[in-house]
């Protein structure tokens, strides 16, 4: 399986106070100061907007807006977890069309009252998370609001190739799939209910992969360059997703469940809490996972694991069930208004 190295946290500056305290300039300066940029940055952080090089002469851009108490808890991660969580979400939406990240954008809209040392944070694990795909914060906005929302804008290339999108999927493609599932479902789990044993192994290493996900950037381009016909993120859930790539493709999915992987953590897990580890593969979102189809026949990358089939029909079964209609794959993972 695919999965992306640990970052170590930066240090924390010093703390003047609160973000009213500083100001919207001064928190701007210290966001950005000091701070490395990708080479294909060719204006950064001061003035009207950013200028990147596009030499592909197309551009990837993907955004995803974080709300506390919607998309994150302060009580549960750290400001510095929910930067990094904040940045993978958007990078693996990049991957997942074949591109390689180049930039970032961030929005954040933030109560005066808040410490700075909780900005600190934020801006410390984006940035270490940015690296971690070899990027830069290029730009963005700060502004006062009475609710704690990160915005973050991920921009990429595709380097030549044909973006890799859900409607590309056909009957006879083979199913792959590089990175972890279920793993952040569980974590969400631990946090609701607890376990009796918190420094058990187990339950801190789903509660880290909740935290902040692992998603396995450099398998986007990779599946692109292998000749993947489809490709997506799964951010809602694997039912859920390639329910998306099922729709998109006009095609029906069959996912083998023999050939999901289902770690031993996981299943110590829901065996204390009473739950079912091979549902929270199934279901479970956040782990931001890559799925693709391949033509029949064309080797998957390293780090890929084939996992089902595209047939004829619509759907998506599972062990070769009924088919499974839009209506009701969807809600398998994460609707907002529902």
């Amino acid at each position: 399986m695919c999965a992306a190295g640990g970052v170590t946290p930066d240090p924390p500056l010093s703390d003047p106070g609160t973000v009213a305290d500083l100001g919207e300039f001064g928190l701007i300066a210290r966001i950005t100061a000091g701070r490395e940029l990708s080479p294909g940055t060719l204006l950064g952080p001061g003035d009207d907007a950013a200028v990147l090089a596009a030499a592909d002469g197309r551009v990837v851009v993907t955004t995803d807006v974080l709300v506390e108490g919607v998309h994150f808890r302060l009580d549960w991660s750290t400001p510095h977890q929910v930067g990094r969580k904040a940045v993978a979400a958007n990078l693996a939406d990049v991957a997942a069309m074949g591109a390689v990240p180049t930039a970032l954008v961030v929005g954040l809209a933030v109560p005066g009252r808040t410490p700075i040392s909780t900005v600190d944070g934020l801006a410390a694990g984006m940035w270490a998370e940015a690296a971690q795909a070899g990027v830069g914060i290029v730009g963005g906005d700060v502004v006062s609001s009475e609710q704690l929302v990160v915005a973050v804008t991920a921009l990429g290339d595709l380097q030549g190739r044909a973006p890799v999108t859900r409607s590309g999927a056909r009957p006879g493609d083979v199913l792959g799939l590089c990175g972890r599932l279920g793993w952040s479902a569980a974590g969400l789990a631990v946090l609701r209910r607890g376990l009796p044993s918190p420094s058990a192994r187990s339950p801190q290493a789903v509660v880290a992969a909740h935290r902040v996900p692992e998603p396995p950037y450099g398998a986007g381009p990779q599946a692109a360059s292998a000749g993947a016909t489809a490709m997506i993120d799964i951010s809602d859930g694997l039912l859920a997703d390639a329910g998306h790539v099922a729709e998109a493709s006009g095609v029906g999915i069959g996912i083998d469940s023999a050939a999901l992987p289902v770690a031993s953590l996981l299943v110590e897990v829901a065996s204390a809490l009473d739950a079912d580890a091979r549902h929270w593969v199934l279901t479970g979102g956040e782990d931001h996972a890559l799925l693709a189809s391949f033509p029949a026949g064309v080797a998957l990358p390293v780090g890929w694991t084939e996992i089902g089939v595209v047939r004829e029909g619509r759907g998506v079964t599972v062990d070769g069930g009924e088919v499974l209609p839009r209506d009701e794959v969807l809600p398998a993972g994460w609707q907002h208004f529902s």
